[in-house]
């Protein structure tokens, strides 16, 4: 079950607006000084191949802990934003939940946050002693548009959301993965797609005991995951929940420890992108289509499985 929000983050204004929301093994002189980890590698269906990587090449998951994972799912809004209610997140919000806590994430939600609550929480999540943690995640879930994500009485910028985990700022997480996930509008274009003939495709349907210091930079080691490339509506099913979690979560729960997670992701903009079509009220937006985005700053391989 979803954790109750403090009172200070309540806010259930339920308003109607008019937005919509989207091995490598070392070649140096020295192999001798690596270490190697067996990976089980091998998607649903697929025959599984142990595959030694490079320790050096992989991030660690044998902290104690896997980490503290954060969702913000913002529903109802200000009138003043004119933005609508987005039926069909608490569904996004659930299933985030469930799947991040299968892979061993302490997992926090909070609901219907102002733009300054969410800057407020991410600040705090930063400020947390992460030294014992595989990594961090935070999945954000409301309107949107370029570069900016909406609370529940105002937008505020991506940028400034992220800023408390960089290596300046949030030291126990330097050299360890922050995936920011994504939900919301980027634009307002509509993806029209283009029919696609292909043979091969069914259609589509509705660390050690001497210690070593590196410089490393500040923007390193992050990971976003947005649901939509740039200037584009990001869609959602008022029942099933947005397109780009459903397949994020189903990913999460066929592949997590079998691929590595940027290949994950890739599976995810496939699934997106085959699966799904709009079906509006509106005639002009029936029939579109939608493609995730993945940004990647990550400096290794990137293995989610489950925590034991």
């Amino acid at each position: 079950m979803a954790d109750s929000n403090p009172k200070d983050f309540s806010d259930t204004l339920n308003k109607e607006g008019a937005r919509m929301e989207v091995d490598a093994r070392s070649q140096g002189d020295t192999p001798d000084a690596l270490g190697f980890k067996t990976f089980l590698i091998g998607g649903a269906g697929a025959d599984p191949l142990l595959v030694d990587i490079a320790v050096d090449d992989a991030y660690r998951m044998d902290y104690p802990r896997r980490g503290k994972a954060v969702i913000i799912n913002n529903r109802t809004f200000h009138p003043t934003t004119q933005m609508g209610e987005r039926s069909g997140t608490e569904v996004d919000a659930d299933n985030l939940y469930a799947q991040l806590g299968k892979l061993g994430f302490d997992v926090t939600r909070y609901d219907n946050l102002r733009a300054k609550e969410m800057l407020r929480v991410l600040q705090y999540a930063a400020r947390e002693d992460h030294k014992d943690a595989d990594c961090f995640v935070a999945a954000m879930l409301s309107h949107g548009e370029e570069g900016e994500i909406y609370g529940v009485d105002e937008a505020i910028p991506i940028d400034m959301l992220t800023s408390p985990f960089k290596g300046t700022n949030c030291l126990s997480l330097v050299g360890k993965p922050k995936i920011f996930i994504i939900q919301a509008c980027r634009g307002t274009d509509l993806d029209h797609g283009v029919d696609k003939a292909d043979s091969d495709e069914g259609a589509p349907v509705d660390e050690v005991d001497a210690v070593s210091v590196q410089r490393v930079p500040v923007e390193a080691d992050f990971l976003m995951c947005y649901s939509v490339v740039k200037g584009y509506f990001s869609w959602r099913n008022s029942s099933k929940g947005s397109w780009f979690i459903q397949c994020l979560c189903r990913a999460l729960e066929l592949f997590s420890g079998k691929l590595e997670f940027t290949r994950l992701l890739t599976r995810v903009n496939k699934m997106v992108a085959y699966e799904f079509e709009s079906n509006a009220v509106k005639q002009y937006m029936t029939r579109k289509k939608q493609i995730p985005c993945i940004s990647s700053m990550l400096t290794k391989d990137l293995y989610l499985s489950a925590k034991h």
